[in-house]
């Protein structure tokens, strides 16, 4: 097992591609702590990977509040006494919301950028003195097309909180690699979760997205969790600062 003794805190585990890659680490032999606002669903996930054998806990953390976050990792350490990995995947996106800047509201504006980008910070603030202390570690941040190029220009708030998320990645990238804590983003393209739900409920959209994807379909839990596995173990160890496409080809034409 790749992942074998590991501690991973997961962000937005309840559902989508949290809850997928949040059980491939514990296949992959990680002691699993799964965040989420949600629960019932977080808590259905360990549950579950219990049954299976694994180590799971469920902390209930609203990644946007400084003491939620703060709780999350105090929480982590005192069952595990360390943080290996942060998968920091907890986001929003405000389809029916988010606009072009002129109509946009601060109320979403600040809803998206407190969730999507706050939240990464908070966690990333929270797990990397444990990482400092025992000499190393893995962050890995979700990013998005949106935040790479102008392809969403009524999703202002999500697509500027995920080009935020993809330059914290590289400024903390540099920071941490003389202390062995690497840090890099996943770029996930059109992927068929919850979050993306209410717009691929309309058939005629989830065909024109599919349609847009090289591969001729849309993304799945399943087809990121390898990447995330690769860039959580020390096959990565000389891998910082980086953005791995996980998109069809979207971002290739």
């Amino acid at each position: 097992m790749r992942l074998s003794g590991k501690v991973i805190v997961v962000t937005g585990a309840a559902a989508g591609l949290g809850r997928s890659v949040a059980a491939r680490f514990a296949r992959e032999g990680a002691k699993v702590v799964a965040a989420d606002t949600n629960q019932a669903d977080g808590a259905a996930l360990v549950d579950e990977l219990k049954s299976l054998g694994h180590d799971a806990i469920f902390v209930n953390t609203d990644v946007s509040q400084e003491p939620a976050v703060e709780a999350l990792f105090a929480a982590t350490l005192s069952r595990y006494g360390r943080v290996d990995v942060l998968y920091s995947n907890a986001a929003v996106l405000l389809y029916d919301h988010d606009a072009p800047v002129h109509e946009l509201s601060m109320e979403t504006w600040d809803y998206v950028m407190g969730v999507n980008l706050r939240g990464a910070f908070l966690c990333a603030k929270y797990a990397i003195p444990s990482m400092l202390k025992q000499g190393g570690g893995s962050i890995i941040f979700l990013g998005s097309p949106t935040g790479m190029v102008g392809c969403a220009p009524k999703l202002t708030a999500y697509s500027t909180s995920k080009a935020a998320v993809m330059g914290l990645t590289r400024v903390m990238a540099a920071a941490y690699a003389r202390n062995a804590i690497r840090v890099n983003s996943i770029v996930p393209g059109t992927m068929d979760t919850p979050m993306n739900g209410y717009i691929l409920r309309d058939q005629a959209l989830r065909e024109q997205y599919r349609e847009a994807v090289p591969m001729g379909r849309l993304g799945t839990g399943e087809d990121i969790a390898g990447l995330a596995v690769f860039l959580a173990s020390e096959e990565s160890a000389y891998c910082t600062g980086g953005f791995y496409m996980c998109d069809g080809g979207l971002t290739a034409v």
